[in-house]
């Protein structure tokens, strides 16, 4: 019997018209969905009238779900996995499982969609044929300062991700390290309140104080920082 494949479907970041058809094909042609949390994707699901059986997924609970992923693909059923929003695995759940299923040689097949890195690079005006993406990074200064001075010397934009209550954190810690370079922040993109910034750190941090940011935090933040421009 043919083994069934997993499809790696991305997801919108914000704007639920950012999927693709095909995205939408797979979802409803699926045996199962493996979702990071089913309350999410069931808005998707139900802007797009799809009602294929979902089923939580995370790393977290990996162990218990690795046989029983296997027992669905050995009938011959294909399954999908969804992260809350984006492109699964990029600084979301999912990386156990492919890894798992490539090494048993079973097919892993890529839905391209939306993805906050790709999308602020494109934007950002700084160089974008080299960059390395950090994720978001450790919470305290030693560790964060240790990651960045690792790059410091690398000719490619550096792109993070950072939380709201954490960005002036991270623009202080950049700022000490790499010194006053240009940046790029985008928050919330594609969504109602996404908005741009860019300039120096220094410039960028009163821009953010300006739209009262540290006082009230709010937003999901793509950073992207360059020394050689």
């Amino acid at each position: 019997m043919k083994k069934g494949k997993l499809y790696i479907v991305a997801t919108p970041i914000g704007n639920m018209a950012d999927i693709t058809f095909r995205a939408i094909d797979v979802l409803k042609n699926v045996a199962f969905v493996l979702a990071e949390d089913t309350r999410e994707t069931k808005k998707i699901f139900d802007r797009y009238d799809i009602s294929t059986v979902l089923v939580s997924y995370r790393d977290q609970n990996h162990d218990m779900m690795i046989q029983k992923i296997i027992e669905k693909l050995d009938l011959g059923l294909d399954l999908a996995l969804v992260s809350d929003c984006g492109t699964p695995l990029i600084s979301d759940p999912g990386y156990k499982l492919v890894r798992d299923l490539r090494e048993k040689e079973y097919e892993v097949v890529s839905i391209p969609g939306a993805s906050a890195v790709i999308s602020a690079l494109s934007v950002s005006g700084l160089p974008t044929d080299k960059f390395v993406f950090l994720g978001f990074l450790p919470k305290s200064d030693g560790k964060r300062k240790s990651l960045l001075s690792k790059y410091k010397e690398l000719e490619a934009s550096i792109v993070i991700y950072e939380s709201p209550n954490r960005i002036f954190e991270l623009l202080d810690v950049v700022l000490s390290e790499f010194g006053d370079v240009e940046c790029f922040l985008a928050k919330d993109i594609s969504k109602l309140r996404e908005k741009y910034f860019d300039g120096k750190i220094s410039f960028v941090k009163e821009l953010l104080l300006e739209d009262d940011l540290e006082e009230n935090p709010h937003g999901e933040w793509v950073c992207i920082f360059n020394r050689f421009v």
